[in-house]
């Protein structure tokens, strides 16, 4: 999967993202998990937030970049809402060549697009000139603090507006409670920081340092929450997204294997009663560069 609600060793959950760095072509979130989740993530994002960014945009065609596309549900969400007269030409970027090729193939009716660079380190403003909108669903948790800001600098240096959506916050709300669910989540949490590769990444700081990162470069921020919510509709993804929770605890803090296999017992019969119900936490950011706002 791709770097998890959620991101578990071995199993990422609840990112379509991939990381802006690592071996290209490694594949990071499998189509199956995308296409999983993606009701979920149509479901979550905010509309108030997509509906202010159609408004700012200039009259005429559009040039969008979606960075980490995965398969590409934020252009089938997305371009939809932006539709216009002189067309939309969209960027896709993504490490993966499978879901990349998936993505440019499958945008709506009306819409071109390409696939560009997968690694975004040097995507500077420079590479930025002539985009209306830079656009990423559930990646920012992957960046460092040095990326984020990179990206934040590239963004408002070349004045184009942001749209990222569903970058997790870690605010996991899981009903009926259970005495294990708060150390499962500082453990997940820990883990969505972790350093990889040299890399500490941003994990749930990421939505309050890309609000910081574009307003230290003068960029006008917008944020809303966008929660996943999962229940009984949502058996498959709910049960996914417990496993990879509870594996990338687990991969943190060995000491957790202990009660695992009785908390996921415990999990996996609520859920067969379709008595289980959780709220993922993420945030939608638009940020609008001081001329443009």
């Amino acid at each position: 999967m791709s770097a998890a609600a959620d991101h578990p060793a071995g199993h990422r959950v609840d990112h379509t993202a991939v990381p802006i760095q690592g071996a290209a072509g490694n594949p990071v979130c499998p189509p199956e998990w995308l296409a999983l989740r993606e009701p979920a993530d149509a479901d979550a994002r905010s509309t108030a937030l997509a509906d202010a960014v159609r408004d700012l945009l200039p009259p005429g065609p559009l040039l969008v970049r979606d960075l980490g596309c995965g398969t590409g549900s934020m252009g089938r969400w997305l371009a939809p809402r932006l539709a216009r007269p002189g067309g939309q030409h969209w960027v896709l970027h993504d490490r993966d060549p499978v879901v990349l090729s998936h993505a440019v193939a499958s945008l709506p009716g009306g819409v071109t697009a390409e696939a560009g660079p997968g690694d975004l380190t040097g995507l500077g403003a420079d590479a930025l000139a002539g985009t209306s909108l830079v656009t990423a669903s559930a990646l920012l948790d992957l960046l460092t603090a040095e990326e984020m800001d990179a990206l934040a600098a590239a963004c408002t240096a070349a004045g184009c507006p942001v749209l990222f959506t569903l970058t997790v916050s870690g605010r996991v709300r899981l009903h009926p409670e259970d005495p294990l669910d708060a150390e499962i989540g500082a453990a997940f949490d820990d883990h969505q920081r972790r350093d990889e590769n040299g890399r500490r990444m941003l994990g749930p700081d990421a939505p309050a340092a890309a609000a910081a990162a574009f307003a230290r470069h003068g960029a006008r921020v917008r944020t809303a929450d966008s929660p996943w919510r999962l229940g009984p509709d949502r058996p498959a993804l709910l049960r996914e997204w417990l496993a990879g929770r509870l594996d990338a605890a687990c991969a943190q803090r060995p000491g957790l294997a202990a009660h695992a296999g009785a908390y996921r017992d415990r999990r996996e019969r609520a859920l067969d009663a379709g008595e289980l119900t959780v709220s993922v936490g993420h945030t939608d950011l638009l940020a609008v560069p001081g001329e443009r706002s």
